[in-house]
């Protein structure tokens, strides 16, 4: 597994599930090759490479359609689902949107939703993955936001590229991932158990 990239990650990934958990797999949808310079007009920031790999390899899931890839309970987002989400957290946070309660440098905690945090994944109510594009040495790094606490706290992997990895040799290896371990369901659904 060392030294592979975003998309072979994602790819492993998803023929694991294929194999083993086809009805998680069968609700990811293909790409849609993204308007990175327009995405990134918009957020304002520089993407990362592993974010542009990541929105040129996975599609996401349709409207409403859940498949927990990412522990514990995260459905990976398309480019399009992630500006949307983007986009209402924007409007959510609108009077804080300028001067968010956060600190400065990536990987610090925050108590408003930060314009630098761009979102990968979501729980289908309000908690999300996002990538913290804040300044500093952890500046890519992957962050859970809570939105009823409206809080993160810590960095849950340093970058996509390694959550991705923690998640494929969880898969492969049947160990955990973060606080989460992966079982598939009777019916084929990958499901993490937090112990």
């Amino acid at each position: 597994m060392v030294g592979m990239d975003v998309t072979e990650l994602w790819t492993k990934i998803v023929l694991w599930l294929a194999e083993h958990a086809p009805v998680t797999a069968a609700a990811l949808r293909p790409p849609e090759p993204p308007d990175l310079a327009e995405l990134e007009a918009e957020f304002a920031v520089a993407l990362p490479v592993e974010l542009r790999e990541l929105w040129t390899c996975c599609g996401g899931t349709g409207t409403d359609v859940l498949a927990d890839v990412l522990p514990p309970f995260y459905t990976p987002y398309s480019a399009a689902q992630a500006l949307q989400s983007w986009r209402d957290h924007r409007e959510n946070w609108t009077a804080q949107w300028e001067r968010p309660a956060c600190d400065y440098y990536a990987g610090s905690p925050g108590s408003s939703f930060h314009p630098s945090w761009i979102p990968i994944a979501g729980d289908g109510f309000a908690d999300e993955l996002v990538v913290d594009l804040r300044p500093g040495p952890l500046e890519g790094c992957v962050l859970e936001w809570e939105q009823e606490a409206a809080q993160v706290l810590r960095p849950e992997w340093k970058g996509v590229t390694s959550m991705l990895a923690d998640v494929h040799r969880a898969l492969v290896e049947g160990v955990p991932a973060g606080h989460s371990y992966p079982t598939v369901t009777e019916d084929g659904r990958l499901d993490w158990q937090i112990r």
